[in-house]
């Protein structure tokens, strides 16, 4: 089913947000961001990527969300997290614990998207994720894309949903070059979605072996 209710749990830059409120079928957007000054420092110096927060939407929840999450139980389609590095505050993130809490916030068909490192320095870390999201959810991919602001250019995602006939790797929607244009996406379009799905040979044995 399309996507209507959608959290966002960190992403204070406003970037994930931005690009979420563009899907038509969206609803609502609930945002979870602990830091409220990154918020606020976006929207001062980087208006274009903070855009977001001004959507109707948006519903902002300035707090910690595991602690939300474990109050919001089946209630969202899509939970999308973009957080830092696993290091400090952000370890947590990259725990089984915190994709469990994960799976029960999603409603029965749902989906998530987690920040999942890059495949040129974090490949063990990843196998190690793409291990215990195989024994909670039924379909997980790994995919990844070229941005030049990360170490080695490049930064994955972990993909994982709740329905056993989900197919990441295809785009649900094909888009026309006019709504490419209409959407203002620089990056992103049908073929890039299937090609983020196919990794160097090194990755790809890793990946397999789990």
């Amino acid at each position: 089913p399309p996507p209507c209710q959608v959290l966002i749990i960190g992403g204070g830059d406003g970037g994930v947000l931005r690009e979420v409120v563009k899907h038509p079928t969206v609803e609502s957007v609930v945002q979870c961001e602990i830091d409220e000054d990154v918020i606020q420092v976006s929207k001062k110096y980087l208006p274009g990527m903070a855009v977001g927060y001004s959507s109707a939407k948006l519903t902002l929840h300035v707090g910690d969300g595991f602690e939300f999450m474990k109050q919001n139980q089946e209630a969202f389609d899509v939970i999308i997290t973009d957080s830092s590095d696993p290091m400090g505050p952000a370890e947590s993130l990259f725990k089984e614990s915190y994709y469990q809490l994960m799976k029960t916030a999603l409603r029965e068909d749902g989906i998530l998207c987690c920040q999942g490192e890059c495949q040129w320095l974090h490949l063990d870390l990843i196998k190690e994720m793409r291990q215990f999201c195989k024994s909670l959810f039924p379909v997980v991919e790994y995919a990844y894309c070229t941005i030049p602001t990360y170490p080695s250019g490049q930064i994955g995602f972990m993909l994982c949903s709740k329905n056993p006939n989900t197919n990441f790797r295809e785009p649900v929607q094909q888009l026309s070059q006019q709504q490419v244009e209409e959407r203002s996406l620089k990056y992103y379009n049908s073929d890039i979605h299937r090609a983020a799905f196919i990794l160097p040979e090194f990755a790809r044995k890793v990946s397999q072996a789990v």
